[in-house]
């Protein structure tokens, strides 16, 4: 079993077919809050895919559920990152609005919404990584999701990202036309506080 990634929160290893999420531990927090919150965090975070899943949402298949680990599917695809990098098509990002579009139709949001955390396999785009994401029903929370999608493509896509933005937000409108209308007009708000945040 090789190690594919290791985050602030969890080791990511990956077994045959299948993908393990350990979430580790940390040792300057007291044993009995660090095991708490690990168990609070993976089953909050296996409760968030299986809703996607039922949803319908493109998310690894969960296989196996333990204390602090996760078992699910391995998706053998490319990072939306490195497809972007490689051929500079910028219309994959409407797949990639859809997708976020029906996440938070379920009232729930990635947290962590970076071309890394979104996979390519064949024509279908998956979110994976929900480590950070939670249930809320507030369009702040929404907003910041595509602020922080947005600050990904101009500072690791910058030669295409104006093109890679509009096309995630056309797909975006296109499942929900009264939530992009209020989520978009939360981010003017968002992006002018963080200007303001820059500035001072």
């Amino acid at each position: 079993m090789k190690p594919l990634a290791q985050g602030a929160e969890a080791v990511i290893y990956l077994s045959g077919s299948k993908i393990r999420k350990e979430r580790i531990k940390k040792n300057y927090r007291l044993p009995q809050i660090d095991s708490k919150l690990r168990k609070e965090r993976t089953k909050k975070e296996a409760s968030i895919l299986h809703k996607l899943q039922r949803a319908g949402v493109n998310v690894p298949q969960l296989t196996k559920i333990s204390e602090f680990e996760l078992e699910m599917e391995f998706l053998a695809g490319t990072k939306l990152r490195d497809y972007l990098d490689k051929t500079a098509n910028a219309e994959v990002c409407r797949l990639a609005g859809i997708e976020t579009a029906k996440v938070h139709k379920c009232g729930i949001f990635h947290g962590d919404l970076t071309t890394s955390n979104i996979i390519l396999v064949g024509n279908v785009l998956y979110l994976i990584d929900f480590g950070l994401g939670d249930y809320s029903l507030r369009v702040e929370d929404f907003a910041v999701d595509l602020h922080i999608f947005k600050e990904c493509l101009a500072s690791k896509h910058n030669a295409i990202w104006e093109e890679c933005w509009q096309s995630f937000l056309a797909g975006y409108k296109s499942v929900d036309e009264k939530k992009f209308s209020d989520v978009t007009k939360r981010l003017r708000v968002v992006e002018a506080r963080g200007r303001y945040k820059h500035i001072g």
